[in-house]
C-alpha cells in the first residue's frame, strides 16, 4: 500500500467469481494496524465483475488480470513472482481480518528463525465463536485434516508447532519459498497447503499456528459446499500425488497397510455420499500424474527427517483418533 517501492509484505489474494465477498476482504485490508504491506489481487479469469469492482473502487489493491481459472495454485504463484517483498502472505477472498491480522502474523515469523510458515486463527463467519481451522495435518492413513474445527475458539489460545499451515491465511519466508519451490501448480487446487508444508518440513523448516492473527471465513466460497464432484475428485487424486512426491518409495511401502486402509475407508464413506465413482477416479488419476512428474520427486536434506516425519504421521493418526 505504499506505491511500487518493495513492501515489508505483500499480500496475494486469489479471486475467482468472487465479487460478493471482496468488499468486506479489502475493507478489512485497508484498515489493517501495520501498513507496510502491498495487496496484489490475482483473478482467475471471473466472469462477475471483480475486476471492474477492484478497479472503480479500490485502486491501491494491484490487480493482476488472468485470462483463465489457474486454481488456487496458479493464481497465488503468479502474484508470488510479482512480487519482492520478503515475506509472502496468502489471503482467502471469503474472509475478514482482524486489524492486526498482518502485524500479528509478520511478528509470529519474525520470532522464529525456523519458521517457514505461520497460520493464522480461522473463525467461522456464521459462528464467530467457534473455529474453523487451528493448522492442518496429515497422517499415517493418508488422511489431512484441520484442527478444532467447530469447537469453541477460546480453547485455541496458544502458539504451537503445526505440520502444515492452512493457505487461506499464511504468511510464508520468500527466501524459503526459494528452497522448496512455489505451490504446486499441477495441484491445481486441493492439498496444495499440505504439500508445500511437507516440503518445507524435508528441508527442516517449522510450520506454527499464531492465534492472535485472526480471521473470520465463509469456507467454500469458490466451490460453494464441502462435498461436490470436483472437490472429491481433485481431493483425492492429489493426495496420491503428495504421497508420491513427498515419500521415497520404502516409506510408502512401509505405510501401504495404513494407506489402503485409509484410501478404503473414503472409499466407502464417499460412497455413501454418492461420490464413490468420483472419489475412485481420483485415485487413478492420481497414480497417472505421479508416473508423469516422477521429476517432482521431492527429496529432504537429511535422511533424518523421513524418519521425524514418520513419527509425527503416527503421531497426527493420534491426533486425529482423540478428535
Amino acid at each position: 500500500m505504499k506505491g511500487r517501492r518493495m513492501s515489508k509484505v505483500s499480500v496475494i489474494i486469489p479471486n475467482y467469481n468472487g465479487k460478493k465477498y471482496l468488499k468486506d476482504c479489502l475493507d478489512a485490508m485497508k484498515c489493517q494496524s501495520f501498513r507496510d504491506f502491498e495487496v496484489l489481487l490475482v483473478d482467475n479469469g471471473s466472469e462477475d465483475g471483480s475486476q471492474d469492482l477492484v478497479r472503480k473502487e479500490y485502486p491501491w489493491v494491484q490487480l493482476i488480470s488472468l485470462k483463465e481459472n489457474t486454481g488456487f495454485c496458479g493464481a497465488v504463484n503468479q502474484g508470488i513472482r510479482n512480487s519482492a517483498s520478503p515475506f509472502v502472505i496468502l489471503l482467502n477472498n471469503d474472509t475478514i481480518a482482524d486489524k492486526d491480522f498482518v502485524k500479528e502474523l509478520l511478528k509470529g515469523i519474525e520470532d522464529k528463525p525456523r519458521a517457514f510458515s505461520c497460520q493464522a486463527k480461522l473463525l467461522q463467519m456464521k459462528e464467530q465463536d467457534k473455529m474453523d481451522d487451528a493448522g492442518n495435518y496429515y497422517c499415517a492413513l493418508g488422511w489431512a485434516f484441520a484442527e478444532g474445527k467447530g469447537r469453541p475458539e477460546e480453547n485455541y489460545s496458544r502458539e504451537k508447532k503445526i505440520f502444515a499451515a492452512c493457505g487461506g491465511a499464511v504468511i510464508y519466508r520468500r527466501d524459503m519459498l526459494e528452497r522448496t519451490g512455489l505451490f504446486d501448480e499441477e495441484h491445481f487446487a486441493y492439498l496444495e497447503d499440505i504439500d508445500i508444508g511437507y516440503r518445507g518440513k524435508l528441508l527442516g523448516y517449522e510450520s506454527w499456528f499464531c492465534p492472535k492473527a485472526r480471521v473470520l471465513h465463509v469456507g467454500s466460497g469458490t466451490t460453494g459446499s464441502r462435498y461436490n464432484l470436483f472437490k472429491v475428485r481433485y481431493s483425492s487424486r492429489n493426495n496420491v500425488y503428495l504421497i508420491y512426491k513427498n515419500m521415497p518409495f520404502l516409506q510408502i511401502l512401509w505405510n501401504s497397510p495404513l494407506l489402503i486402509l485409509g484410501f478404503a475407508v473414503k472409499a466407502v464413506f464417499f460412497a455413501g455420499k454418492g461420490f464413490g465413482r468420483e472419489y475412485l477416479a481420483g485415485l487413478k488419476n492420481g497414480i497417472g500424474i505421479s508416473v508423469q512428474n516422477r521429476e517432482k520427486k521431492f527429496k529432504a536434506d537429511s535422511p533424518k527427517r523421513y524418519f521425524a516425519i514418520q513419527l509425527e504421521l503416527y503421531k497426527n493418526l493420534g491426533r486425529f483418533l482423540k478428535k
